[in-house]
């Protein structure tokens, strides 16, 4: 687990809301305070796809909404003249990244074993940090998955052009 500061919060926040540097993520929960807190939970009601005699019944491939199709919500709850007082997302990286951290980093550890890569993004009013965190299905003593997710996620934000630090 590791918190990195963001130095830029506008940068960050412009990257976020208005491009699709994010889009490999799911959107877990939000909790955005303005005028109003709104609070998101991002699981994917089943039975809203389901049932209705004009439905396919295709289910949404995820556990959780993407951050594709939740970004303009987020952004329009945030928009205007007056900063948010804060907000908290919880992101999941998708399932298929996971994968590929996993094997491109040689891992001994399997997808079925990890129960997400999170990015927990946290304004409070006047510094914007991430912090990562894995989330395994049972306890396993290899460190690896951990170290593999904090280095993506540097080179990540390196490679978005988000200035940082590590804390």
């Amino acid at each position: 687990m590791k918190a990195y500061q963001i130095k830029d919060v506008k940068n960050f926040m412009g990257k976020l809301l208005g491009t699709n540097a994010f889009d490999a993520f799911l959107l877990a929960e939000a909790s955005i305070t303005t005028y109003n807190t709104f609070v998101i939970d991002g699981h994917i009601e089943k039975g809203f796809f389901t049932g209705d005699i004009n439905d396919d019944n295709i289910l949404p491939p995820y556990e959780f909404s993407q951050w594709a199709d939740m970004r303009k919500i987020c952004f329009d709850i945030i928009k205007g003249r007056r900063t948010p007082v804060n907000f908290k997302l919880v992101l999941h990286l998708k399932p298929e990244q996971i994968d590929e951290i996993l094997q491109n980093g040689n891992a001994n550890v399997t997808l079925s074993d990890i129960k997400a890569f999170v990015l927990n993004i946290k304004y409070d009013g006047s510094m914007l940090t991430c912090i990562t965190a894995t989330a395994f299905y049972t306890f396993l003593p290899d460190k690896t998955p951990d170290k593999l997710w904090d280095d993506f996620v540097s080179h990540f934000l390196s490679k978005s052009e988000i200035a940082f630090e590590e804390s």
